[in-house]
């Protein structure tokens, strides 16, 4: 007899591991899916499976972590089956039952979603209520904080008061309390409300919960090792004792942790769930034998993980090239030449990637595809010349270089703040205007109280802020007479008080140092490259690069990523750079078996993007943190067996 499954077309025929996934009906299943291990036909095969048996399209549900893969899953059921199954992401599931059943929270059922924006403006408006000093630092931290505590499900109440004991966090639980409160005054919730409060409301309600587990009584999780503890807990709650769950994950594959993933619920789930099936998926379609044998060698280091061992029919392929370069601009280079020659043999520079750690290595590899005319494109990014903290340095230097330039003025003149609004500054540039002044000329004769004709009023504060202003762009010239672009770009970010600025944002704040330092760095190479450096010919060719960037999207270009942005993506070829100590595994990391643990699994997902070659690379010498280091080999090299590797030594 024909069967929906014996329908679908021949290549999306299942190894014996998938069709015992697909076929299992009753109770608790981890699907252990290797990368490249077709999960995704697996769930979608499962969910058409169920329909075949006689379970109704409205008692299944799916769920998963990005809008993109529901709307695909959902449309190879639908092409498959005729069949409308909700397949979506948690925070659209929760918003779906919050709609139904928010009024038993007391909430009306019309509220409102917040997003980002809106959260912060009520958040600084409920610490003006608290009169708490230096608003506008604490909006973002407060707001991590909050969506922290939510996802670990901890309401206001539940805080403990001793872990916010300095003086910016001992007001965090009163600002929480009086955010929620303030929230659903508004009858709005926040997006990790979308999460929260479903997972309250089911608690509070236990025959609510039972409406829902009647509804949905199987369960798909794509992606298990990524979820969060109040994705963990909605799980758990909807699964009720019937248990009809079958989550799909790899904890080898678990990179997330910053953003509140836990690889314990992938690592206990049959402790949470007694009697639990486990099935490995450990064919991969994508990758030759010699990338997955590297890569089952490397993680096979790890203890935190469930034992499984990919194999593939690819064929053993070429072994991985290692380059020990002298330094990152030779890394480059070595990876600019390749990259020619697959293009020469008939690769598309679509299929290629270059995968980094942090977002400041980016910069010496944009140089690289600029100068040698190789198309390119920042994945989930910002190209280095465009980021914001690398442009607010550059206008400082402007202004050093040229009284004359008014947008790096008004870029500069607030950082950090300092009183001075758009009407004023538009006050400032029409006066120099009329007396004939650059506009650093102007301000500094305004604040020496010299004879102006046009003069500005200025109240205490803007005139104590553009004074200051006026000196520290003067004792950066002087800096400037004497000293190298390196140390420059050093004595700026410190004159300015930048760090304090850009720690505003604790988030972001590692990455946006990381990329100030690398600019210092960028200095020193270009000074050594050049006869005669100076600050004119330094400032032209950063914004002749800037300006280059900006390329056609529609040729094809060679892909720019952190390892982080290449999860579920696979290209044919991959560069893997930066295999040094403290890059990767990152400094952050070297204090914490579970951090480098963490770290050798982001690796792992390096090497298993790649299909038919993998570079890793390094440098025996690299400009870091603004100065030129001596760099010792990643422990990943050391750990990957020989066999697998051919070194490529280029005098290192």
């Amino acid at each position: 007899m024909e069967t929906l499954l014996t329908k679908m077309p021949q290549k999306d025929s299942l190894n014996p591991d998938q069709t015992e996934a697909v076929r299992h009906l009753e109770g608790p299943l981890l699907v252990l899916a290797g990368a490249g291990s077709g999960k995704t036909r697996v769930v979608t095969r499962r969910i058409v499976h169920l329909l075949e048996n006689g379970v109704a399209a409205h008692q299944i549900l799916g769920l998963t972590f990005t809008n993109k893969a529901a709307g695909e899953m959902t449309e190879r059921v639908r092409q498959a089956t005729s069949a409308n199954v909700l397949i979506s992401t948690f925070h659209s599931l929760g918003a779906r039952i919050l709609r139904e059943s928010i009024h038993n929270l007391g909430y009306s059922q019309s509220f409102a979603i917040y997003d980002e924006e809106d959260s912060g403006k009520l958040l600084r408006s409920c610490l003006e209520q608290i009169d708490f000093p230096d608003r506008k630092k604490a909006v973002k931290a407060f707001r991590n904080l909050i969506s922290r505590a939510k996802n670990a499900m901890e309401g206001p109440l539940d805080l403990d008061p001793n872990e916010f004991q300095t003086t910016t966090l001992k007001k965090f639980p009163e600002a929480y309390a009086l955010y929620q409160a303030r929230l659903k005054e508004s009858n709005a919730v926040d997006f990790d409300d979308l999460l929260f409060l479903p997972v309250k409301l089911f608690r509070d309600n236990p025959e609510i919960l039972k409406v829902y587990q009647s509804r949905w009584k199987y369960l798909l999780v794509d992606e298990y090792q990524d979820t969060n503890h109040a994705q963990y807990d909605l799980i758990k709650l909807l699964a009720g004792e019937r248990q009809n769950l079958f989550v799909v994950g790899d904890p080898d594959q678990s990179i997330y942790s910053w953003r509140g993933a836990t690889i314990r619920n992938i690592l206990s789930f049959e402790k949470d769930f007694p009697g639990a099936k486990i099935i490995r998926l450990e064919q991969n379609y994508r990758s030759r034998e010699n990338i997955l044998e590297a890569a089952n060698a490397l993680i096979a280091k790890n203890e935190d993980r469930y034992e499984k061992d990919l194999w593939s029919e690819r064929g053993i392929g070429e072994k991985i090239q290692v380059l020990k370069a002298q330094s990152e601009t030779e890394e480059a280079e070595f990876v600019c030449d390749e990259i020619r020659r697959h293009q020469l043999s008939g690769n598309s520079l679509d299929e290629i990637v270059v995968f980094y750690r942090t977002n400041f290595q980016s910069r010496v590899f944009e140089d690289a595809f600029l100068h040698q005319n190789i198309p390119y494109v920042i994945v989930g990014g910002i190209s280095f010349y465009q980021r914001l903290e690398v442009k607010d340095i550059l206008a400082f230097l402007r202004m050093v270089q040229t009284g004359t330039d008014f947008v790096a003025f008004m870029r500069t003149i607030n950082i950090p703040k300092r009183g001075i609004g758009p009407a004023t500054i538009d006050k400032l540039r029409l006066a120099a205007v009329g007396e004939n002044l650059p506009i650093f000329d102007y301000c500094r004769a305004l604040v020496g109280e010299e004879p102006l004709q046009e003069k500005v009023r200025l109240n205490k504060k803007q005139k104590e802020g553009l004074a200051a202003y006026i000196k520290i762009i003067e004792e950066l010239r002087s800096c400037a007479q004497s000293g190298s672009i390196r140390d420059l770009v050093i004595d700026t970010i410190e004159a300015t008080k930048y760090e304090s600025v850009i720690r505003e944002d604790p988030e972001t704040y590692d990455d946006r140092r990381q990329n100030i330092l690398e600019l210092a760095s960028t200095a020193a190479e270009w000074e050594q490259k050049v006869k005669d450096p100076n600050l004119t010919d330094f400032l032209s060719e950063l914004t002749l690069k800037s300006s280059l960037d900006q390329q056609d999207l529609t040729q094809e270009r060679v892909k720019l990523m952190t390892l982080h942005n290449g999860k579920g993506l696979e290209f044919d070829i991959v560069f893997l750079v930066g295999l040094e100590e403290d890059l990767f595994p990152h400094i952050n990391s070297k204090d914490s078996q579970e951090k480098i643990e963490e770290e050798r699994r982001l690796c792992y997902v390096g090497m298993t993007r790649a299909k038919e070659q993998l570079y890793m690379t390094r440098a025996k010498f690299r400009y870091m943190w603004g100065m030129l280091r001596q760099m010792h080999p990643s422990r990943f090299l050391h750990e990957i067996p020989p066999k697998f590797l051919k070194d490529i030594d280029r005098g290192a």
